[in-house]
């Protein structure tokens, strides 16, 4: 196994919870995601725990090369991010779990055994935010022109507001602040040539009934 994590207490925390095992070997450390995907190259490791952000290359793009270049090697994501977003990114990217830095011990010894047997695992509260997310009804019907300028946060934030939330109920399920979501507000506004929300809600609930 490689470790990818650029802070080094936290690296030794999890090499030292690895050592305590019988089946479950660091071959390497990395500290950037330079570093991953070069040891990554060197060694051929069964798996790679991948933190999300550090110096230089983050984690996404590193497991997006690594993938690339290897697919039998598989990354377990470990990160303090919970949003949406970042859990898409790496599963998109070919990640194959994402787990908290704030899972105990065992909850990480069992998701590095199942990722590096070919599943795949989450942390039991992100699990259920994917459930409740795909759940959900697609409001906006991306395939149309009119949307054709928004970017995957913008469509997903579109939605809520053709579900009539707010934006503070709207940072709050996406975990952003206010101010981000009030920008990505008016930039949807501009792009959609739209005076406010509710005519961006008229907007989209036209294009669904075509």
């Amino acid at each position: 196994m490689l470790i990818a994590e650029d802070h080094p207490l936290f690296r030794s925390g999890v090499r030292n919870l690895l050592r305590t095992t019988d089946d479950l070997e660091v071959i390497g450390e990395a500290s950037s995601g330079e570093e991953a995907v070069a040891l990554a190259e060197q060694l051929h490791p069964d798996l790679v725990l991948m933190d999300i952000r550090m110096p230089g290359m983050n984690g996404i793009e590193a497991t997006r090369i690594i993938k690339d270049k290897h697919p039998e090697i598989e990354v377990l994501m470990l990160t303090m991010f919970r949003d949406d977003q970042s859990v898409f990114t790496a599963m998109r990217v070919g990640a194959k779990g994402y787990i908290l830095k704030d899972s105990d011990e065992e909850e990480l010894l069992r998701s590095i055994r199942m990722v590096g047997n070919g599943g795949a695992v989450f942390s039991s509260d992100i699990a259920s935010r994917m459930m409740h997310y795909f759940s959900q009804p697609q409001s906006v019907p991306v395939d149309d022109p009119a949307f054709s300028e928004l970017t995957k946060r913008e469509l997903e934030i579109l939605e809520r507001i053709a579900e009539g939330d707010s934006n503070a109920q709207i940072a709050a399920r996406l975990h952003l602040s206010n101010k981000t979501v009030a920008n990505y507000v008016s930039n949807i506004l501009n792009k959609l040539q739209v005076s406010d929300r509710n005519a961006a809600k008229r907007l989209v609930q036209k294009t669904r009934e075509e």
